[in-house]
């Protein structure tokens, strides 16, 4: 613990939806949602104005809709964010060499190693200098935490939202955290929160009273004496500059190649499970879940979905894996399929009893009114001339993602709202425009083109990149 608050941990807010709203002038001011919107999607972020309804990140994204079925939802462009995020990094750096990202939004920074700031007053005051320099550079708020300890400045930050600052001073903090619920300590989550509220510790206090031997007892060794030293206000993680790459990650080479899509994404969740196994044995956690697909004709693609935190839970990795397969056409076969985990951490901001949690929900399986798939991608039942058809069509509007960014020859730079049965509805506007005009298209049209990302202040480089 350092006796002045000069650990600085910013965290964007609603970052994706924050950036839409940004780039798109009608959305400004209106519910958000951003995340997968096929049917096993979930929401990687909502706007505030979401928020409002009950949405929020992690849910199911039919769940979402059900609760705001008047918002807006798009998919993510990680281009675009990873931009603005290389924007943010950059004056991070200016502040100090010791800056620790934990995602694409969200960050830790030593002030003292910066020579920045060495008490509250000067602390203070870099962080409110942080806060309007992002928001001239990208148009986007930041809320910002100050503590003398890493834990300390993510809670203070949390606290600080959205838009704010908040100062923890050292000596304070084990009054500050005695009230509060026993979530608010990293890696406390849902399950592990009920195991302790039926130990009859609800809250930090009562962890700080329970002893270290009785938290070992209820959570093993490692996590028991590390959340007892937690409960006391007691951190002493450094904040460590960008680590050599590592990663975890297993992958299968097939005798034939694969075109069932079922059968292709039964393979990919099956090495996500894999993969998680690997991982919790190396004592590890990770936050940028990869999807490997290597095809026919031998060529190789590589996605990959970075996650808010760190985790460790099978389900998580399994369903990221699965919306990056989403993305893939296997169209001609699969011969290789791999899935990894690399931005590795030391321990989990996920739940330490995620596991058991997924047990007691029940593994999920296929969608009940999903349509059985045989070899080569066609329904049971269907004519082939009529399915070469379709899927002919789902390619063509499949282009067409809500969100992402067009150019029309005639009208210029647009996005697209939605499309089906065969036409695109495309949002002719751009950052610092007024709410564009609406126009429909055939999916086909030759003046219509996927377009590029406009930069959101001031038409500087380093924001614009390709949706």
């Amino acid at each position: 613990m350092r006796a002045a608050p000069t650990i600085l941990h910013l965290d964007m807010d609603a970052f994706f939806a924050a950036a839409e709203q940004a780039a798109k002038p009608s959305l400004r001011g209106k519910p958000v949602v951003v995340g997968g919107l096929g049917p096993r999607g979930v929401v990687a972020t909502a706007s505030y104005e979401a928020r409002r309804f009950g949405v929020h990140s992690a849910m199911p994204m039919g769940q979402a809709r059900r609760l705001a079925p008047n918002a807006a939802y798009l998919v993510p462009r990680f281009g675009f964010y990873r931009a603005i995020s290389e924007q943010v990094m950059e004056l991070l750096g200016r502040l100090s060499p010791l800056v620790e990202p934990l995602s694409l939004d969200e960050a830790f920074v030593d002030l003292e190693a910066g020579g920045v700031a060495d008490d509250s007053g000067t602390a203070r005051e870099a962080g409110e200098r942080l806060r309007r320099d992002i928001l001239a550079t990208t148009g986007l708020t930041g809320s910002v935490g100050l503590a003398g300890s890493k834990m300390l400045a993510k809670i203070a930050s949390e606290e600080a939202k959205p838009d704010g600052l908040v100062l923890i001073e050292p000596g304070t903090e084990r009054e500050l955290l005695g009230p509060k619920s026993v979530r608010i300590l990293p890696g406390v989550g849902p399950a592990t929160g009920e195991h302790l509220r039926r130990a009859g510790m609800t809250t930090v206090s009562d962890l700080a009273e329970a002893g270290e031997d009785e938290l070992v007892r209820l959570l093993g060794r490692a996590h028991g004496a590390s959340l007892y030293r937690m409960a006391q206000g007691y951190d002493d993680r450094p904040v460590v500059a960008e680590r050599d790459a590592k990663s975890v990650s297993v992958e299968d080479t097939f005798d034939v190649d694969l075109h069932d899509r079922v059968r292709i994404r039964i393979e990919v969740e099956r090495l996500a499970e894999r993969c998680v196994g690997r991982l919790r044995a190396s004592g590890h956690s990770g936050r940028t879940i990869v999807l490997k697909v290597r095809r026919f004709d031998f060529s190789t693609l590589t996605r990959s979905e970075t996650l808010r935190g760190p985790t460790d839970d099978p389900l998580v990795v399994r369903e990221a894996a699965g919306r990056l397969l989403e993305g893939v056409d296997t169209t001609g076969g699969v011969r290789l399929l791999g899935v990894g985990v690399s931005g590795l951490a030391d321990y989990t901001q996920e739940d330490l009893f995620a596991q058991a949690a997924e047990e007691s929900r029940g593994a999920g399986g296929e969608d009940e009114d999903e349509v059985p798939v045989g070899e080569g991608g066609v329904a049971e039942g269907e004519e082939p001339a009529a399915a070469a058809a379709a899927a002919a069509a789902a390619v063509a509007e499949r282009r067409w993602a809500p969100g992402h960014d067009v150019r029309h020859v005639v009208y210029g730079a647009g996005w697209v709202q939605g499309s089906g049965v065969g036409r695109v509805t495309v949002r002719f506007e751009q950052p610092g425009s007024a709410p564009g005009r609406v126009r429909t298209f055939l999916v086909d049209d030759p003046e219509l083109e996927a377009g590029e990302a406009l930069p959101l202040v001031g038409g500087g480089e380093g924001t614009a990149a390709v949706a």
